[in-house]
């Protein structure tokens, strides 16, 4: 009876390594069948095609500002400057003659028509002063062609992309390779372009990198 018991013992001593062993390789192949599927979710260029062109959308519009009535010349208004005065040239204001600060500036029927045909343009009237702001949307980012994605780790990815600007009927005119900007001279092309949203809108696309993570609800744009 003894030696029965002293057997099922040495029987059961030797299961348990055997089952903590077998144990041990089952969560080596689970650890590692999970880090194999997981690497295998990689981000399709397509995504990323997504991703990125809803991240520069969400940038918005380079936008142009002014304003027409009787226009108080200030810091922030220069009734006079190159941004009013290709207004003018493209027929879109009429610069009035000075009364004292006061500069009347009035909208021609072409610039009414203009702004009323491009998306976004914002009115804002001021009961103090008599003038009315405009703000008009100019060019957007986009997406060229399709971006390069690199696997940098689990769940992690990087893109190298080129985007261009997309141009509205204003933003042409902004073009500072267009015939409106480069009438004018030198100082106030100047002017223009690092004030007034005039910009090579037909240049060469840029270059950029963006990264991503995967979360629980799929890949989104890294904001590290």
């Amino acid at each position: 009876m003894f030696e029965q018991e002293l057997e099922m013992e040495q029987r059961q001593s030797s299961v348990v390594p055997l089952l903590l062993i077998i144990a041990m390789i089952m969560a080596f192949v689970g650890v590692a069948g999970y880090y194999v599927v997981q690497n295998r979710k990689v981000l399709p260029a397509a995504e990323a095609s997504s991703l990125i062109a809803s991240s520069l959308k969400q940038d918005g519009p380079v936008t142009f500002q002014f304003k027409v009535g009787p226009v108080i010349g200030s810091v922030q208004d220069r009734p006079h400057d190159a941004n009013y005065r290709l207004l003018e040239k493209a027929g879109l204001i009429t610069i009035g003659k000075d009364k004292g600060r006061v500069t009347p500036i009035t909208m021609t029927a072409a610039g009414a028509k203009l702004f009323a045909e491009i998306p976004g343009v914002t009115q804002t009237k001021d009961s103090k002063d008599a003038t009315t702001s405009y703000v008009v949307p100019v060019a957007l980012r986009t997406l060229v062609g399709t971006p390069i994605v690199t696997m940098t780790g689990m769940g992690r990815a990087t893109a190298e992309f080129t985007w261009g600007w997309d141009p509205n009927k204003m933003g042409e005119m902004l073009d500072a390779s267009g015939p409106l900007v480069k009438g004018f001279n030198t100082w106030d092309r100047g002017t223009l372009i690092d004030k007034y949203s005039a910009k090579f809108y037909h240049g060469e696309p840029t270059k950029a990198v963006m990264t991503f993570v995967r979360g629980d609800n799929g890949w989104k744009v890294s904001t590290e």
